[in-house]
Parts: C-alpha cells; sequence; structure tokens
C-alpha cells in the first residue's frame, strides 16, 4: 500500500458550555458526590443542533482553503446519529457542496466507531487510485440527570482529511482487538447508556486489552513505545490513561489532556477529538498514538511531517474551546435535550407537515446554500428564480449555481422577537447582505441579543432547520452567527 494518511484537520465543539457547577447545584441531594466533578464546563448543543451539523462544521474546518469537489469519499461515524435508516453522510455531503458521484458511508453502533472508521477510510484510501476522503465523526449522547456521565460527557465533532499527497502525518499503522466486553451499551429503542461497573470495566477492559493492542501494534511497525510523542487516549476513569502509558514504557509527558476541563468526552468522537488537538500542538516527526477503545480495542500510528507548520489556519479544537459561552441555566440544558416539558403556550401549537418530496426539490437551498447568479450581469439572489431581480437586467431563466455558505456576510437589520415561538428564546433574525450582494432574512444563533449590531461579520453555520412531531423527520438549513474568534484573528 502506498504512503497514506493526514492532509489536513478540522473540529467542531459547541459553542454551549454548561457550567458542571450549575448541575452539581441542582443534584447533590440525589449524589453529594458529584461536587467531585464539579471544575469547568461540558459542552451541550444548542436547540438546533445535532449529530449531523456539528459534523458539517467540523468537515467545514478541515476543507478550508480546499476543494470540495475534489473528494471521493464521505465516511461519518457516530453512535448519535438522528436518523436509523435514512443516510445520515449523504446529508453532510450535500451540505458541504461535495459532488454526488462520491461514496458516502455511515459506521456506528460502538464508542470504537470512531477509531475503526478510521483505520477502514485510512485502508480504502491507501488502496485507490488518487484522490481525498473525508473522515468526520460526532457524538451528542444523552445522560440522566444527576449522572457522573452527564458531568464528564460532551457534545463535538472531529474531521480529518485523508489522502496520498501532501502529508501532515503520515499512517504508519494499525492493530485491532474485538471483544464483546459489555463496559455499557444501549438497546435499541432506548435513549440513556447502561453503566456497568467501573472497577471491572477498568481491571478487565482497559487494563487488559488496551495494553496488548498497543504492543502488538509497537511490534508490528517496529517503534519502541519510549518513540512516542503523543499518546491519544479517551478514558473518564481517573489514572486509566497514566497507568497504562507507564506499564507500556511511554513517557508520562506525552499522555494528552482529555480536555474535560472545558468540553467533556464527546463519545465515538472523542479520540479524533484529541488526535486533532494533539496535531494542533505537535511538530515535525512527532509520533502520535492513538487508541479508542468499546467492544474491544483499536491502535493506529501516525507520524507528523514538515507540512504541519505549513497547514492554513482553521479553528479545530483549540479554536472551538476559545469560542464557547458559558451557560448557567441547566434547565435550559434538560429542555433541549427534552428531559421536561415547557408550557410554550399557545404559540407553541404549529402542526406543520414536512414533506420529503418538498424538502427534495429543494435540496440545494436547503442544505447547500445555493442560490443563483445571472448569467448575463452576475447578479448574485437567493433563493435563485425564473427572473433576475437586478431592475437593470431582469433576464429570464439566465440563473447558474451559486453556493453561498463560505461567503462573508454583514448584519444589514435585526429584530429580538420575544413573542414568537422559539424553543430558545427570543426568536433573532434579521436582513444579511453577502459579500456578493445577495440580502435575504436569516435567524441568528450563537449569541445573546445584545451582542447583535448592525454591520456585525457572520459565518453561516449549518443548524435543524424544523422536526416533524408526527413522523419524527427533520430538515436542516443555514442560518447566521457571528464570525468565530479564529476568523477574526485570521
Amino acid at each position: 500500500m502506498d504512503k497514506v494518511g493526514i492532509i489536513a484537520y478540522g473540529g467542531y465543539i459547541p459553542r454551549l458550555r454548561l457550567s458542571r457547577e450549575s448541575i452539581v447545584n441542582v443534584n447533590s441531594w440525589v449524589d453529594p458526590g458529584l461536587a467531585a466533578h464539579k471544575a469547568g464546563e461540558r459542552s451541550m448543543c444548542d436547540v438546533d443542533e445535532d449529530s449531523i451539523t456539528m459534523a458539517v462544521e467540523a468537515s467545514r474546518d478541515s476543507l478550508i482553503n480546499g476543494k470540495p469537489q475534489m473528494v471521493d469519499a464521505l465516511y461519518f461515524a457516530s453512535t448519535t446519529m438522528p436518523f436509523a435508516d435514512r443516510q445520515n453522510s449523504t446529508i453532510i455531503a450535500e451540505a458541504l457542496g461535495l459532488k454526488e458521484e462520491i461514496t458516502t458511508l455511515d459506521v456506528s453502533h460502538s464508542q470504537r466507531a470512531g477509531s475503526s472508521g478510521l483505520i477502514t477510510a485510512l485502508k480504502a484510501a491507501g488502496n485507490s487510485e488518487g484522490g481525498t476522503s473525508l473522515y468526520v465523526t460526532a457524538d451528542n449522547r444523552q445522560t440522566k440527570c444527576a449522572s457522573v456521565q452527564e458531568l464528564l460527557y460532551g457534545a463535538g465533532a472531529a474531521a480529518l482529511t485523508i489522502g496520498k499527497k501532501n502529508l501532515i502525518a503520515e499512517f504508519l499503522g494499525s492493530r485491532s482487538i474485538n471483544r464483546d466486553m459489555a463496559d455499557h451499551f444501549r438497546g435499541t429503542g432506548e435513549r440513556f447508556d447502561y453503566q456497568w461497573e467501573e472497577r471491572w470495566v477498568r481491571e478487565e477492559g482497559y487494563f487488559k486489552i488496551v495494553p496488548a493492542v498497543i504492543k502488538g501494534l509497537l511490534d508490528k511497525t517496529g517503534v519502541s513505545a519510549s518513540d512516542i510523542d503523543h499518546f491519544v487516549m479517551p478514558c473518564i476513569i481517573r489514572r486509566v490513561r497514566e497507568t497504562i502509558a507507564k506499564k507500556i514504557g511511554i513517557v508520562a509527558t506525552a499522555v494528552r489532556d482529555n480536555l474535560q476541563a472545558g468540553c467533556g468526552e464527546t463519545g465515538t468522537a472523542h479520540s479524533i477529538t484529541m488526535l486533532v488537538d494533539a496535531l494542533q500542538d505537535a511538530g515535525p516527526g512527532e509520533k502520535i498514538l492513538v487508541v479508542g477503545f468499546g467492544q474491544g480495542a483499536d491502535a493506529l500510528l501516525f507520524e507528523t511531517t514538515d507540512k504541519l507548520a505549513k497547514l492554513a489556519l482553521r479553528k479545530g479544537i483549540k479554536g472551538s474551546l476559545a469560542d464557547g459561552i458559558i451557560e448557567k441555566n441547566y434547565q435550559k440544558f434538560q429542555s433541549f435535550n427534552n428531559l421536561v416539558e415547557i408550557q410554550w403556550g399557545i404559540r407553541a401549537e404549529s402542526s406543520a407537515r414536512i414533506r420529503p418530496s418538498a424538502a427534495y426539490r429543494n435540496r440545494k437551498m436547503l442544505n447547500s446554500l445555493v442560490g443563483g447568479q445571472c448569467t448575463k450581469c452576475k447578479t448574485v439572489q437567493f433563493p435563485a428564480a425564473h427572473i433576475c431581480v437586478n431592475p437593470n437586467c431582469r433576464a429570464l431563466d439566465s440563473m447558474e449555481d451559486y453556493p453561498l455558505a463560505g461567503s462573508k456576510a454583514t448584519v444589514a437589520s435585526y429584530t429580538v422577537d420575544w413573542l414568537a415561538f422559539s424553543p430558545n428564546p427570543p426568536l433573532m433574525f434579521g436582513m444579511v447582505e453577502f459579500e456578493e450582494g445577495a440580502k435575504f432574512m436569516m435567524q441568528f444563533v450563537g449569541c445573546k441579543p445584545d451582542d447583535i449590531e448592525v454591520g456585525m461579520p457572520l459565518e453561516m453555520v449549518f443548524r435543524v432547520k424544523a422536526i416533524d412531531n408526527v413522523s419524527g423527520f427533520r430538515t436542516y438549513f443555514w442560518k447566521a452567527a457571528p464570525q468565530s474568534i479564529t476568523e477574526k484573528e485570521g
């Protein structure tokens, strides 16, 4: 197999970060021991975010300054996909504007799906004739109130662009052990994981399976444990990662931060989330060992190249973590996750049905934010129409597709509405003006009412538009958010 590896990386942690102290303050009467985990924040999805929307944002970050049309395959790993029978990766591909002829694949059903899916994507890329693949993983696991998992889990996504040229990290090899050890599980139709006893998981799982798979990989590649510069392994059980590193012979300084302080464990995505974080710190010629655990274990080994330092600026995980909004309202978190029923009043009693046929006809507009550009006068408009909006042109059927998701925009006008229904009031919307001249009304997200002002720079973000309460079908659309810290600095 030819050399294959990582060309670029991207990451996305939702802007909302729930204060762990706010969780403890409400639930410590159930278990006073929860106070041991009250430091820091955990990431939480906004009311219109899910694993698909997070995957889109991480993928956009990985493809920044890239060419989406050059992607030949997209792999999506998650245990919290919105659809059990509708290909989630296809929705992501359309949102990114990828060509229709690419391979798309969903990978799921284990916390190890994040690392196992990456192995599959790397081997497929190595055996292909060329081109690049996009690998993305995201999770937003639901938890019971007053559980340790509620404090330690988080939402997030990470993406890797994979190929054979211009590698920032070469894939040196992998090793896997498959073992039906149910450290936790979630049955079909269940919302929450069933957790088994921690000591058993630690002793029989991590301490026996992980060292074996790491030793197998090191023997296979001829790399010494002391040569590992970054050891990536998600685990919320304290001291497990450090103990394994010591047992194997990996230096203590190589053990990567597990991102608990400002994020929490992002489930299937966390091994890749930590890998992206490691790549943002790594220099050329450094070896990164990645371990994924769940019904066995995977171990992957990468070595960075001198092209890592030349990679174009992107948010990654560090940029996303720096761009947070602290949320101290625990009930808002519960409401967003449908753990409590809020009395929204008559204004919320809308029963509009979502028709898949209409969503299909308008998929370019909804999923890809594609407008139109007049071939005669070059006026850009959204949505595309049969007649050009330029009063000096008015050409008929002159539109060609023009994507606006990556365009710069600003606030032209705005309204903060406390009367219209919103599951995260108030409803904020207004006229958005794109640098190409197109204008249309959009909803504002990722900010507070006092943050909005005319002329404020905006970026487009992919979000849930509506969910049909009868059928469960959901549609997506683009909304406007304040430009991120990383983009402002860049």
